[in-house]
């Protein structure tokens, strides 16, 4: 088994994902937004890559069973019910909804990894639950590949630091695995900023400029740990909970 990394600087291929365990890292903030939606009851939440395909997709349902959710540069898109913060996400605006969602760099993340033989969802929020997930599914024969969202096709600290915790706490659960070099930096990063959310707050610059932008609230919340034991799986491109597939 085989396990790589992605950093943000360009989305994956068909090939890239094809026969493997992927999971999708988006920090600040598609995947901890999507992640604490369906912990408030959301349906299910439809990830999309552009402003045009939410509007496409809304056309297919009742208006009043969706949320249209989501930002460009951090800020909501005019139009729409939400933005993409998880406060936003209350029970009350999401709950036994679906909720279509477009961000500048999680939801095409998750686009991408369309084709995959089976794809989670994760945060910080889920780590631990995600880990869990991740052992079931990654069979010998699996190759793993976790998709750091990144920034604006940049590196973003804070999903590498994400990716190094889960592949840290993936090795202790399974011997034998070869880490890429890019999974072999990002452990180092996962032991550095495990149990220092403050500090990777302070260092990562996504972080800090959100911070600035008025959304302190939202990273302090994006960078805590296990706060939502819920497994998100996507699949027939939506993202569902508790959807674990055969990796057969």
């Amino acid at each position: 088994m085989r396990a790589d990394v992605l950093l943000g600087e360009g989305l994956p291929a068909p090939s890239d994902v094809a026969g493997r365990v992927v999971v999708v890292i988006d920090v600040l903030r598609a995947t901890t937004v999507m992640v604490h939606a369906l912990a408030n009851g959301a349906r299910a939440v439809v990830p999309c890559a552009e402003v045009a395909d939410v509007m496409a997709a809304a056309q297919r349902h009742d208006r009043r069973d969706v949320c249209l959710a989501g930002e460009r540069h951090s800020r909501p898109i005019e139009g729409f019910d939400l933005g993409n913060s998880p406060q936003s996400m209350s029970r009350d605006a999401v709950g036994d909804r679906t909720v279509i969602m477009t961000t500048t760099n999680g939801t095409r993340a998750l686009v991408a990894a369309h084709g995959a033989r089976a794809v989670l969802v994760a945060a910080f929020v889920n780590l631990t639950a995600t880990v869990h997930a991740l052992s079931r599914l990654a069979i010998a024969s699996t190759d793993v590949l976790v998709i750091c969202a990144g920034q604006d096709r940049h590196f973003a600290l804070e999903d590498a630091a994400c990716a190094g915790v889960l592949l840290n706490e993936f090795a202790r659960s399974r011997r034998g695995v070869v880490y890429g070099d890019a999974a072999l930096v990002v452990r180092q990063l996962g032991r550095r900023y495990a149990t220092s959310p403050d500090k990777l707050a302070h260092d990562a610059t996504h972080a800090r400029t959100l911070a600035t932008s008025g959304f302190a609230d939202d990273v302090r919340y994006c960078l805590m740990r296990d706060s939502i034991s819920l497994v998100a799986t996507y699949s027939d491109r939506q993202v569902t909970r508790e959807r674990i597939l055969s990796p057969a």
